[in-house]
């Protein structure tokens, strides 16, 4: 079956979609073919996430951003900032919008969906939308205590009447021992025959670590390990400075600075000839995940052999920050999507270390898994699905048990096995 004409086809008829599958089937390829499709018949789309790194995934911005929330979590806050009505500017911008996408709809919350829906209401929206993402990946980031509260699980969702196309093949591996394990781990269903299949993953590490990329929890492990390692290179290190253009005066420091953490784009990034890489970008010529190794450099460029022996003469890429502002085109005043600044950075990264969060769309062939950060409700599951190759996945032992690792929230897998119904 064609997803991308099935998906394509039933936005046309004014139906919102939720794009749903497992990790590594392809929702973010189709996503982007989607927004390429609306977008070359002049369409106006807002590319929206509820995290700034998932909206940068994208060439979007956050969903309170594009709403004007502020940093309201719900609609009473809304009330008590001041934000709860609209602001004309917003109100013409939202109304103007033909295809709504929303994705990494598991990290969006009840109340923010309701939030969605009274500007959607404010703005007489007649566009519509697209939301994307699994359930059985990351959930919201609630305060506190309180009791995680999942989009599906709001009166806009049953409002905005959702028709559910879902993704079931696999493309990141064709291993069918390893895709059955996934999808075990999924639904964090662990038996005996499970459980020794994921011992089967602890192995001695390699002597060479630099063939492997560490996968942890926490952001000072894999800056830590990234560090140590590289000082076992025996070259001169030199660093790549990342450039910013400002296109308007008014840009604060503050949001530049979320960006560039969003965007996972080092400020300055240390490398030597030698030293093992990840591409952080998809291209013609790499994917994100992808493993190099520096081979060279000059003034403009650094040069990259990947595995299969290609060297990419790698130059700096743009990413730029979006606004909609209002602008005469011709001799009508339309919303248009400009570029707010843009930096310049090589999209690599050190391949020693990265964090799960930050692996978001990666596929990655040399992997070893540290268990012991896993600390959040599917978070195994996403860093074993990074695992392009099952052969080179290397987990380290665990001081619990399976089952404690491979926890799902109960109410996600409730809501994605009704779907099946």
């Amino acid at each position: 079956m064609n997803y991308l004409d099935l998906t394509v086809a039933t936005l046309q008829k004014g139906k919102n979609v939720f794009l749903t599958g497992g990790a590594g089937v392809g929702k973010t390829t189709i996503t982007g073919e989607i927004i390429r499709l609306y977008e070359a018949e002049s369409k106006k789309v807002a590319k929206l996430a509820s995290t700034g790194m998932a909206a940068t995934l994208i060439a979007g911005q956050t969903l309170h951003s594009f709403f004007d929330f502020g940093i309201a979590s719900d609609i009473n806050e809304l009330q008590r900032s001041g934000k709860y009505e609209v602001k004309k500017k917003i109100k013409k911008l939202i109304h103007s919008i033909d295809l709504l996408v929303v994705d990494e709809i598991s990290m969006v919350s009840a109340s923010l969906m309701e939030m969605i829906r009274l500007r959607l209401d404010q703005t007489h929206f007649e566009g519509v939308i697209l939301v994307v993402g699994d359930f059985l990946q990351l959930p919201p980031v609630v305060r506190g205590n309180f009791e995680v509260m999942f989009a599906f699980e709001s009166e806009s969702w049953k409002h905005f009447n959702f028709e559910t196309i879902e993704l079931t093949h696999i493309y990141r591996t064709d291993d069918q021992k390893f895709i059955e394990l996934l999808h075990h781990i999924r639904f964090g269903y662990i038996d005996e025959t499970i459980h020794n299949e994921l011992n089967s993953y602890i192995k001695p590490l390699a002597e060479d670590l630099s063939e492997f990329t560490f996968l942890f929890g926490k952001n000072n492990s894999a800056d830590l390990h990234n560090k140590e390692q590289l000082k076992h290179i025996d070259e001169e290190s030199f660093i790549k400075e990342m450039q910013l253009v400002k296109h308007q005066s008014s840009v604060s420091e503050k949001e530049i600075e979320r960006f560039i953490a969003d965007a996972r784009i080092e400020k300055e990034l240390e490398l030597k000839i030698g030293a093992p890489v990840l591409f952080t970008r998809n291209a013609w010529n790499y994917f994100n995940g992808e493993r190099g190794r520096v081979v060279n450099k000059d003034a403009s460029y650094v040069y990259i052999q990947k595995k299969d022996g290609v060297i990419v003469k790698l130059e700096s890429v743009a990413q730029s920050k979006n606004i909609w502002i209002e602008k005469d085109v011709d001799g009508n005043k339309e919303m248009v999507e400009e570029n707010l600044f843009t930096v310049y950075q090589y999209p690599i990264k050190l391949a020693f270390a990265i964090t799960i969060h930050k692996s978001q769309g990666m596929s990655i062939e040399d992997l070893i898994i540290d268990t012991n950060e896993i600390f959040a409700p599917s978070q195994f599951y996403v860093a074993l699905s990074r695992s392009s190759n099952p052969s080179r996945l290397n987990l380290i032992a665990p001081k619990t048990q399976w089952y404690n690792l491979a926890f799902v929230n109960s109410k996600a897998i409730d809501f994605v096995q009704g779907l099946k119904c």
